[in-house]
């Protein structure tokens, strides 16, 4: 069978844009922002359980500190996502850290509800993201 050069320059309908654009880089940098925005919640969540009520000065500059990179990157994001679809996924990705990590780090009780919800929380992570 003999292939054309013109069917060897199309690419298959499923694959990904081959050319860069702006709109493609915005998206991209949109998305890093509020996975980076999630991380951070996630150190601030967890943060507050070490500034014992905001009576240790370190753990609470560090803790402030990082709600303020949260909020910011959030607000970063914002510019290209929808509010209800950024916020969502901020969210879940606090939520679902969060909670592994008091797993984790303070011996909190794990159930199979427990690691069902979890997985609900990034399936639905997963699905803003794939809907976006």
């Amino acid at each position: 069978m003999m292939t054309t050069l013109d069917e060897l320059s199309d690419p298959p309908a499923c694959s990904l844009p081959l050319t860069r654009t702006k709109d493609n880089e915005y998206r991209f940098m949109a998305w890093t922002f509020l996975v980076v925005a999630g991380l951070f919640e996630i150190c601030w969540a967890i943060g507050l359980k070490y500034t014992e009520g905001f009576s240790r000065l370190w753990p609470t500059a560090v803790t402030l500190a990082a709600m303020v990179a949260s909020f910011g990157c959030l607000a970063q994001a914002l510019k290209s996502i929808p509010v209800g679809t950024g916020y969502a996924v901020w969210t879940g990705i606090g939520a679902a850290g969060t909670a592994v990590l008091g797993i984790v780090l303070f011996a909190e009780s794990v159930s199979i509800v427990k690691v069902c919800s979890l997985l609900c929380i990034i399936l639905g992570i997963i699905g803003l993201k794939g809907s976006a």
